[in-house]
């Protein structure tokens, strides 16, 4: 079974062989962490787990990177403006460096929240100030640099490929056209390797520029473009050249665009063989910002009823790239259709492995679904193709009679679709306790003895506890309502 991505460096669907047999290294663009991350955000992490997670039901070792941008990320993505850190701390009454952290600990704690796998590299950017120099020191030595009053500035033209990976036709732009305008750069597509801290100011986040970095050789504070991070970690801890780099596709014009640069400038090989790019998640309709307050958090999410988890199986539901549309009636029904999963999944405390393996597979093939589902994932990330699986087999065992569904069948599927998908429908299903299963077996004796008054009255009864019963020719099914 064949891996396939569209891959934006070839600009079609590219079949995935790993540059070592068995192995994968993989880097994911991360948050800049001013800020609590909106749903928008969280999208593209919830793709990329699944992503990974994929690779590893292929016996693929996945080695991943994921930075976290605290420092040189400006407002925009030009050159220009204040670091999105330095802005958040303003706002906050707090140093950059408080604001960091906060943020930082609130994303990692929201990867929990939607079961995210965690990177076995989570890497800050001011942990690798050093490795980030040396990169503007090689790039300097081979004569790609040039400086500014502002900073140490990479010169595109000594690129000539810069323009391939986003098919920018460069000639065709005027200044200040995609970056905003910046008279002494030598042309308006030359970004930031180092940034100077302005005369008269003091950053919270700055560091000493080496002078052999300086034309003047006079020492002066700074800290790194928002690009030169990725290359420099990368590097630092995958190898000059990986096997996957992952993003979103507001990514593809600049910020990837220029790591390709900076990055094969250096070290005269391609930095990733695949690039994947997840589209963007408007709200309502419209583009999120903070000026509509529709930014929602998954605070906000909890605030009007929902779980983390609706929300990944919402985003799922939607090809990593196509453009998603939040709203409440979307998460609404996203949320409806993981309630109707998890029941199914509750099914397996309620039947028993009286049937041979392989009774029923011509039915329901539950372990035929299980490989099913990796192959619909392993053409380019296919999660709608995969739920469309899901609930067709899922359709199949609700109409089924208890007695002829398969437990271990019903599990092994379960565990698959947890695996890969990360929907926790096992977890989240535990069995009911004894005193409404108790009630459950009265009821169906009531039933039996046409006692409708005491079977009305259990059932309530019964209801009172959080689940929902449903009469069958097999018997009572039990059922979560939330």
């Amino acid at each position: 079974m064949s891996l396939q991505f569209h891959n934006q460096l070839t600009k079609k669907l590219d079949t995935f062989t790993p540059l070592s047999e068995g192995k994968v290294l993989m880097y994911t663009c991360g948050p800049t962490v001013y800020d609590t991350l909106h749903v928008g955000n969280w999208t593209a992490y919830i793709y990329w787990d699944t992503l990974v997670r994929l690779l590893r039901a292929h016996h693929l070792d996945v080695t991943r990177v994921m930075n976290i941008t605290d420092v040189g990320h400006l407002v925009s993505d030009g050159d220009d403006g204040e670091d999105k850190l330095e802005k958040g701390a303003r706002r906050e009454g707090k140093t950059a460096w408080d604001v960091a952290e906060l943020y930082t600990n609130d994303f990692l704690e929201g990867m929990k929240r939607l079961n995210l796998l965690t990177p076995e590299h989570i890497a800050k950017a001011t942990d690798y100030i050093v490795e980030q120099l040396q990169l503007v020191r090689t790039l300097k030595g081979k004569g790609f640099t040039y400086q500014t009053s502002d900073g140490v500035y990479f010169d595109t033209s000594k690129f000539p490929r810069y323009d391939d990976f986003a098919d920018l036709h460069l000639e065709a732009q005027k200044a200040g056209a995609r970056v905003a305008a910046n008279p002494e750069k030598h042309a308006p597509s030359d970004f930031a390797l180092w940034k100077f801290t302005p005369e008269g100011q003091t950053r919270d986040m700055q560091w000493p520029t080496p002078a052999d970095l300086i034309e003047e050789g006079v020492e002066r504070p700074g800290f790194p473009g928002w690009h030169l991070e990725c290359s420099a970690m990368a590097m630092k801890l995958l190898g000059n050249t990986i096997d996957i780099h992952t993003g979103g596709i507001d990514h593809i014009p600049v910020h990837h665009t220029n790591e390709i640069a900076q990055s094969e400038a250096a070290t005269d090989q391609p930095l990733s063989q695949f690039w994947l790019h997840n589209n963007h998640l408007k709200v309502d309709g419209t583009k999120i910002s903070k000026s509509l307050e529709n930014g929602f958090t998954l605070d906000d999410l909890v605030e009007k009823g929902f779980e983390p988890l609706d929300l990944r199986l919402f985003t799922l539901q939607s090809h990593y790239r196509t453009e998603g549309n939040f709203t409440f009636d979307n998460l609404a029904a996203a949320q409806h259709r993981r309630l109707r999963w998890r029941n199914v999944a509750a099914l397996r405390h309620q039947i028993h492995d009286t049937l041979q393996e392989h009774e029923g597979e011509d039915t329901y093939g539950l372990y035929a679904a299980s490989q099913a589902l990796v192959e619909a994932l392993s053409d380019d990330l296919d999660t709608p193709g995969a739920f469309r699986l899901i609930d067709e087999v899922f359709g199949k065992l609700e109409s089924a009679r208890l007695g002829t569904i398969h437990r271990h069948g019903l599990v092994s599927f379960l565990t698959t679709i947890d695996e890969l998908l990360g929907l926790q429908l096992l977890e989240s299903t535990n069995d009911i306790t004894d005193e409404p299963k108790q009630l459950i077996i009265e009821r169906e004796r009531a039933r039996e003895n046409k006692d409708w008054d005491t079977s009305d009255r259990l059932r309530a009864k019964i209801e009172k506890s959080g689940i929902s019963i449903r009469d069958t020719a097999d018997g009572t099914i039990w059922e979560y309502v939330s």
